[in-house]
């Protein structure tokens, strides 16, 4: 028998980043992933983004993304699973490389009406509300989503600046029009 908190899908949204090893064959790879996950579906994949890293600047850009799920699985479980998913992938976290690079960091944002600070797990993720690697995406897909005790995500988007983030679906569709040049 079934635990009776596993009875009710919830939505949860996911952060996905990378920097290392083909950043963006990374991301893609880990939405697939992330599909196959027992008592989860994947039900929304933002485009890709490209941003400067957070802290170190000696490290490559990160290509960033968000994904929509529902799942049945409690926040530290799903968690749990996301973290699988970025050992799967070589990612080895320690407190020493922070914000350093990596080949894959997945990050739970937000877990249905989920509000909690316990050790390991902070939701609503935090600053989720500052970081326009986060909100863009997340704004591309769940503009009407509203984060517990933050608000909806086009207004938190809005009064963020953009600055050095690109939709590499906008970069791609560009080189397209120039004849696959880049030009820069």
């Amino acid at each position: 028998m079934k635990p009776a908190g596993r009875a009710v899908w919830r939505p949860a949204w996911v952060a996905l980043g990378s920097n290392l090893d083909a950043p963006d064959e990374q991301v893609r790879g880990a939405f697939d992933e992330i599909g196959r996950l027992p008592e989860v579906r994947l039900v929304a994949r933002s485009p890709l983004y490209r941003s400067p890293p957070m802290g170190p600047a000696d490290q490559p850009d990160f290509v960033n993304a968000v994904a929509g799920l529902v799942t049945r699985l409690g926040p530290s479980e799903l968690l749990q699973a996301l973290h699988g998913i970025e050992r799967a992938h070589g990612r080895r976290r320690s407190e020493s490389a922070r914000w350093g690079p990596r080949t894959l960091d997945l990050d739970l944002l937000v877990h249905g009406q989920t509000v909690c600070d316990e050790p390991g797990l902070t939701l609503p993720h935090p600053g989720i509300g500052e970081r326009n690697f986060v909100l863009l995406p997340l704004a591309s897909v769940a503009p009407d989503l509203v984060i517990p005790g933050l608000g909806r995500v086009a207004t938190l988007a809005q009064r963020i600046a953009g600055t050095g983030v690109e939709c590499l679906g906008r970069l791609e569709q560009r080189m397209e029009e120039r004849g696959g040049e880049d030009g820069g």
